[in-house]
Parts: C-alpha cells; sequence; structure tokens
C-alpha cells in the first residue's frame, strides 16, 4: 500500500523519470544501432576486423557499470552525456555481433543465386542478406534495450537522471517504497520495449518470412 500511496501521490514525478529515462535508453540504443549495424556489416566484407572489432566491443561489456561510469566522469564530467556514452558502449557489442552473425548465416546458395540473376552487391545486401538475418540483428537490438533499461538506473549514479534517481534516494532515506517506485516501472519499460520490438521486428519481416520469425 506504501508503494501505492507512493505513486498515487507523486504522478508527476514518476512520469517525468520515466520519460527521462526512456530518452536516456532511446538515444544510446539508437546512436548504437546507426553505428552498430554498419559495423556488424563491415566486417562480414572484411573478416580481418571481425576478431578485433567484437573483442574491443566486448572488453566494454567486461567492465562493470558503475566503474566504467566512474571512469568516464573525470574526462566527461558529470550528466546524461556521461551516461549516454556508457548505454551507448555497453548496446554495441550484441548489436555488431547479432549482425555479423546474422549475415554470416545467410545461406551461400541464396547469395549465389541473387548474382545469378544480376544483382549487385548492394541489392544483395539490401533484398537477400538484411532480411534473412533481420530475426538475429533484431534480437540483439532487443537484448540491448532490455540490458540498457536496466543498466540505466545507475545513470543517476552520475547525475543522469531517469528512474536510477528514486532507487538511490530511497536507499539513502531507507525508504522501500520509493525504491520500488523505481525498480518495478524500469522492469515494466524492459518487457513493454522487448513486446514493441518483437512487433517491430514482425512488421518488417517479409510475409514470407514471418512464420519463421
Amino acid at each position: 500500500m506504501s508503494l501505492l500511496n507512493f505513486l498515487k501521490n507523486n504522478p508527476s514525478l514518476i512520469f517525468n523519470l520515466i520519460l527521462e529515462h526512456l530518452q536516456l535508453t532511446g538515444t544510446a540504443i539508437l546512436s548504437a544501432i546507426v553505428i552498430g549495424v554498419p559495423l556488424g556489416i563491415i566486417i562480414t566484407r572484411y573478416k580481418k576486423l571481425a576478431d578485433p572489432i567484437l573483442a574491443i566491443a566486448s572488453i566494454f561489456q567486461t567492465i562493470p557499470s558503475i566503474a566504467f561510469f566512474g571512469l568516464l566522469i573525470p574526462i566527461l564530467g558529470i550528466g546524461k552525456r556521461t551516461a549516454i556514452l556508457v548505454l551507448f558502449l555497453y548496446a554495441l557489442l550484441p548489436i555488431v555481433k547479432n549482425t555479423y552473425t546474422g549475415i554470416k548465416e545467410v545461406s551461400p546458395f541464396m547469395i549465389d543465386a541473387g548474382r545469378g540473376m544480376g544483382m549487385t552487391n548492394m541489392q544483395i545486401l539490401r533484398m537477400v542478406e538484411l532480411p534473412q538475418s533481420l530475426s538475429v540483428i533484431m534480437a540483439g537490438v532487443r537484448i540491448a534495450t532490455v540490458i540498457n533499461i536496466g543498466t540505466t538506473t545507475i545513470a543517476a549514479y552520475v547525475g543522469g537522471g531517469g528512474l536510477g534517481e528514486l532507487i538511490f534516494r530511497g536507499i539513502q532515506m531507507y525508504r522501500n517504497e520509493m525504491i520500488l517506485a523505481g525498480a518495478v516501472p524500469a522492469a515494466l519499460l524492459a518487457i513493454f520495449a522487448d513486446k514493441i520490438l518483437g512487433y517491430v521486428e514482425y512488421r518488417l519481416m517479409p510475409k514470407g518470412l514471418r512464420k519463421k520469425a
């Protein structure tokens, strides 16, 4: 009941923090898609780059999030910029790796058939490789999004805002209802985002492949 009372008495605060949380996560994920998908495509063409780029992206994943934030504060200071950069780097690996894996798993026979029909490399990418690998790429985007929504709660540690502010404030004040008021909406956002991205994947998938998705 204390949680319900807190939510009832602070609707504007909760709403603003949710919007801030979505802004941080959305900016990081969109940036990771814009950079990660082309990078994943590039390393399928230049295989010598694949291992070092995936290794570098993996290193970012191994650094604890709080330590990562702490390392960047002396360089970028506190605020949203630092939070978005850390979230972007965390999102990069699953998107790059799944793009690379998805395209590599496309049947060579389908690629050869495309070449036999006179398709250019760009047409093969757009009409054969990307549609066939879309489910794997979107799986990476969904994983990155869900992880980022959770990691974004730590952005409050560097003044980034979001629902983490309630969690940190609740810990400091020993108020469980404040902790839950930050944690529960964050969990619901992760579930909702995953469902939305699943629908987007379904709509983007060519009709002939939707049953396989």
